[in-house]
């Protein structure tokens, strides 16, 4: 259990309010840690009985959801035929309220596994301080694989604070906008919308009442308007990212959104609101695929989704984040990574890493393509001819792979969904609903994150 948990025990339940969902979480952990414990007492202690007659078997956890389950099923499998001196055994995470939960419970009831592809890096430092995890560049081979692997500045985005790498970056899913061609192509809107302004004037030709009943006929953006800490990371976040020119939340312990590129983004969503480009209600179905969206934020997963329930002449493109008018450089946005690392309970590190390091090789990245629809993190990927089938068959995946090299994840610090709790807010009173200027409004935001940050290092 990391130090912050500690803490958390020894605080009062009504002190503050944003220490209550950090005191659900803990005693959520807790809880879970002892079911690990009695598990380990029954089927997992006879697994590991069975061990000692072959001492070099692998726990791999992957993540739950069917795509993935399935792409770790054939990976294992072909590993086990090629490797029958160190058999994997695979298990899905266990279902809880997150994986994140689940692994801090794993870690204080001593149950993790060698090795999990399902690692957010916004929960590393409560990992690291744990001391969970392996760190991976004491492997003699880290260097000449990752920076094969890894582009240097975005592998340099997860460094831990020790200066260590604890984590493979394995897939990304960079966040961009979708958007409706046939609306596009009836108000004659030039493509890509790179900037704020243009964004905004887009919306001014899309946004009207066209048949007099009072309403917008179609809108030029929809997001859920509810304060919850992960709606940030497909509208504050992505937009942060690129108009701050691929930065993040933090730099290394230093609170870094302070700035014109947090206002900027603040700004333009108030805008957005104000001018009722975006409506403040719940709709009823999807407003996409019905066309009465322009553009839509998201992720590739929504690829095939699109593609199995939308109307047969309903045509649709994906372009970047806009950035703030005359920003230079290319358009960087959240990626939503999830990497891949080794736990310190682990007999055997060297096999584990050997291990690790074969979910992303260039057979599995395809093999992830091909099932999951996600973007390995893989230099040269669109030069490379074994993945060019995939890409000419599914020639939308070719943009989200042009993206993937800038792209960002989230700062792996302690408290980090309370931060963005803090961070929401304040876009709700600043963006929606117009209470507050953006200056005011993030000024606001860096000192509930100061007092989030101060209260739980006490």
């Amino acid at each position: 259990m990391t130090i912050s948990f500690y803490r958390y025990r020894r605080r009062k339940f009504h002190q503050k309010p944003f220490i209550r969902n950090s005191r659900g979480l803990l005693w959520r952990v807790a809880a879970f840690s002892l079911m690990l414990v009695l598990a380990g007492c029954g089927k997992d202690h006879s697994q590991r009985t069975a061990s000692n007659t072959d001492r070099t078997k692998l726990t791999y956890w992957c993540a739950a959801n069917p795509q993935e389950v399935t792409l770790a099923k054939e990976l294992v499998r072909r590993w086990n035929a090629t490797h029958p001196n160190i058999p994997v055994h695979l298990q899905p995470l266990p279902s809880s309220q997150s994986s994140e939960e689940v692994l801090l419970a794993a870690i204080a009831g001593g149950t993790t596994p060698d090795v999990c592809s399902n690692m957010w890096p916004g929960a590393m430092d409560d990992f690291i301080a744990a001391g969970g995890l392996v760190r991976l560049d004491t492997f003699p081979d880290f260097w000449p694989f990752m920076n094969r692997r890894v582009p240097g500045d975005l592998l340099r985005s997860f460094r831990a604070k020790d200066s260590g790498y604890y984590q493979i970056p394995w897939k990304t899913n960079p966040i961009m906008i979708f958007y409706n061609k046939r609306l596009f192509n009836k108000f004659r809107i030039a493509l890509p919308l790179k900037t704020y302004s243009q964004f905004l004037k887009a919306a001014a030709k899309i946004v009207r009442d066209f048949d007099g009943d009072g309403q917008p006929d179609y809108w030029m953006l929809y997001r859920d308007v509810k304060p919850i800490w992960w709606q940030r990371l497909f509208d504050f976040y992505p937009f942060y990212i690129c108009a701050s020119q691929g930065k993040t939340l933090f730099d290394g312990d230093r609170i870094a959104f302070d700035n014109d590129a947090s206002v900027q983004v603040f700004a333009f969503f108030q805008t957005m609101y104000r001018k009722g480009y975006i409506p403040i209600t719940q709709f009823q179905g999807d407003q996409f695929l019905a066309g009465r969206l322009a553009t839509q934020i998201s992720g590739p997963w929504l690829l095939a989704y699109i593609e199995k329930f939308k109307p047969h002449d309903f045509e649709y493109g994906i372009m970047p984040i806009p950035k703030p008018d005359s920003l230079p450089g290319p358009a960087y946005t959240y990626g939503d990574p999830k990497n891949i690392s080794i736990f310190s309970t682990t007999k055997y590190p060297r096999q584990a890493w050997q291990f690790a390091r074969w979910l992303v090789s260039r057979q599995a990245d395809l093999r992830l393509l091909q099932i999951c629809n996600q973007i390995p993190i893989r230099k040269g990927i669109l030069n490379d001819s074994l993945y060019a089938p995939f890409f000419h068959s599914h020639p939308k995946m070719r943009v989200f792979a042009r993206q993937a090299p800038y792209t960002r994840g989230v700062d792996g610090v302690s408290d980090l969904k309370e931060i963005f709790n803090a961070i929401s807010q304040e876009y709700e009173a600043c963006a929606i609903y117009g209470r507050r200027s953006p200056e005011e409004a993030i000024r606001r935001a860096v000192k509930r994150v100061e007092v989030i940050r101060k209260w739980n290092s006490e």
